[in-house]
């Protein structure tokens, strides 16, 4: 084996060790309101942190610099789990418990609620992303996913290929929305022109697709719950890669790709948080204070990760260099 390809196998195995910790990285936490539970978590346009506060029916904003919380109530029966910033800045929730996406304005808070047409069942809807010309898609776990025009208000709802499952949403820098079935074991691709779902098979059977993100290389990141690794879909040769988190027992749940391709994962069996470097291939282990915080999702900003510690009512903050 030639010298350099010998380093390079060492290396990755220096840096894939479950006990090897990123240097540089700065961990922060911030508690909010006991019982919030916060599910998602998504980087505001004002410099704040909105977060989905499952378990208190509300929409929740962070101030990091202060540490301050407020609430925003979504109505009676609200059940918040997926929040995500649209292209108008403001807040877009997809709520389980009102079976609707609702936008919450920054500015005065005021929720709209995007109800699915009439006679649709309960659909348990769980995240979202926007398409390239502005058009919200979410996903429902009871075997549906569906979008919505901001502009004209129309709600659309297809049944998912394969029925139940549809959890993570993306969109895929193909222009194309990706969503995985976490009871399905696949992900699907969703033409924004005609709504029509593909199915594409990962090559782990019953590897429980839980949640999804694009980079900036035409890729589509997997975190798979019952397998416990990463998978790689790329859009355009339709090749996978795939590989196994560190630990004994590891479940992938969030997956998130930050401004530099990083990919970050959060682990339930390791009680971990890992970030996975796509080009020397290794992972590198991220301590958070809090232990068993069970981190459902990851968002950022240049330079910020935050993540939503449902288990320990808190926020986390990892700064890192940016490049």
């Amino acid at each position: 084996m030639p010298r350099r390809q010998v380093i390079r196998y060492l290396l990755l195995i220096l840096f894939s060790l479950p006990g090897w910790v990123m240097a540089g990285a700065e961990v922060r936490e911030f508690a909010v309101p006991d019982g919030d539970h916060p599910h998602d978590v998504a980087p505001a346009a004002d410099g704040g942190v909105w977060y989905t506060a499952q378990h208190a029916g509300a929409l929740g904003w962070l101030d990091p610099a202060s540490g301050a919380t407020r609430r925003i109530p979504l109505g009676d029966g609200a059940s918040p789990h997926g929040v995500i910033v649209g292209p108008d800045g403001a807040a877009w929730v997809t709520d389980s418990g009102l079976n609707a996406v609702l936008r919450v304005d920054p500015h005065n808070q005021a929720v709209r609620r995007f109800a699915p047409p009439a006679g649709t069942p309960y659909m348990n809807l769980n995240t979202a992303a926007f398409d390239a010309r502005g058009i919200l898609w979410f996903t429902g776990q009871a075997g549906y996913y569906g979008s919505v025009d901001p502009d004209s208000g129309e709600v659309r709802v297809f049944e998912a290929p394969r029925g139940r499952g549809p959890y993570g949403i993306s969109s895929g820098a193909d222009g194309n929305i990706y969503y995985s079935s976490l009871a399905g074991s696949h992900i699907a691709r969703v033409n924004p022109e005609t709504g029509v779902a593909e199915v594409i098979e990962p090559p782990t059977p019953r590897q429980g697709a839980r949640r999804v993100w694009g980079d900036s290389q035409g890729h589509i990141w997997v975190s798979e719950w019952n397998a416990g690794r990463l998978g790689r879909y790329h859009t355009a040769t339709g090749q996978w890669r795939e590989w196994p988190l560190p630990g004994d027992r590891p479940r992938a749940y969030a997956v998130y790709v930050d401004a530099q391709d990083q990919v970050w994962v959060s682990d339930f069996g390791g009680d971990a948080i890992w970030r996975f470097d796509p080009v020397t291939e290794a992972f590198e282990s991220i301590t958070l204070p809090s232990r068993n915080a069970m981190v459902r999702q990851i968002h950022g900003r240049p330079g910020e990760v935050w993540l939503a510690e449902s288990a320990t009512d808190k926020l986390a903050l990892i700064r890192t260099p940016v490049e």
